[in-house]
């Protein structure tokens, strides 16, 4: 018999008492999660973050003296990010930083649970594609290519072809330099049949071909003049899959 997982270690850091408690009693009624602490400013919270394992942050936005977003900009390898926000105009910011979800004040239990399950989900995913690396040998008789289904027909591709898959919804699109394929897929499908050797993740939304990345400026890899967001918990593994290549 398997052994159950370990619930994900969350820290809650919020400058407003009743939105903690909020948020803590949300955690305390979800089985796979557990609290590890709470702290009312982003400066008291950024020296745990540095030393102490979480797995999952919830995070006010708006602080005094430094932000939210402020402190995930200071960290190396941030957990994953939950954002506490009162202002649906933080979308794009949270994008930018790569974060699971974001929560808009007053939050529900319902919406709670929701932003909660992306983020199991997205451990799960991780933790299968790190086994999936550690394991894989790159050797000269690896397949050059696969088959994916688009509609009813098996297409073959040509992983030199491909210049980066991006998931869209419940399809990904393995784009190529004059044309694209639809797949009704889940990107970890994806990364199970793309070579770790010559793709790597560098976004939830993205998967590279090293060999076809042009430039990096910015925290954003150029591919055939697309422009494509590296999230911080991808960035050092990006940088030094590049550094080897």
């Amino acid at each position: 018999m398997s052994t159950p997982p370990s619930p994900l270690r969350c820290l809650v850091v919020d400058d407003d008492p009743l939105s903690v408690q909020i948020v803590i009693n949300c955690i305390n009624n979800t089985p796979f999660l557990t609290t590890v602490g709470s702290f009312d400013s982003a400066l008291a919270a950024a020296e745990v973050l540095r030393n102490q394992p979480v797995d999952l942050l919830f995070l006010d936005v708006e602080m005094p003296l430094m932000s939210g977003l402020d402190l995930l900009s200071t960290l190396q390898n941030p957990p994953m990010v939950i954002l506490i926000t009162s202002s649906k105009h933080y979308a794009v910011e949270a994008f930018e930083h790569d974060v699971v979800d974001y929560l808009v004040k007053p939050i529900s239990y319902a919406r709670f649970l929701k932003a909660a399950q992306k983020a199991l989900e997205l451990s799960e995913t991780d933790a299968s594609t790190a086994t999936a690396t550690t394991n894989a040998v790159a050797t000269s008789t690896d397949p050059d290519f696969t088959f994916v289904k688009v509609d009813t027909k098996l297409v073959k591709v040509l992983f030199n072809d491909v210049c980066y898959v991006e998931a869209l919804g419940d399809y990904v699109h393995i784009v190529m330099p004059h044309s694209k394929l639809i797949v009704y897929s889940t990107m970890k499908a994806v990364e199970e049949k793309f070579p770790t050797s010559v793709f790597v993740r560098a976004h939830r939304s993205f998967i590279v071909n090293l060999k076809r990345v042009q430039a990096i400026e910015d925290n954003t890899i150029t591919i055939e003049n697309k422009q494509i967001p590296i999230g911080q918990t991808y960035l050092r593994d990006v940088l030094q899959r590049l550094n080897k290549f």
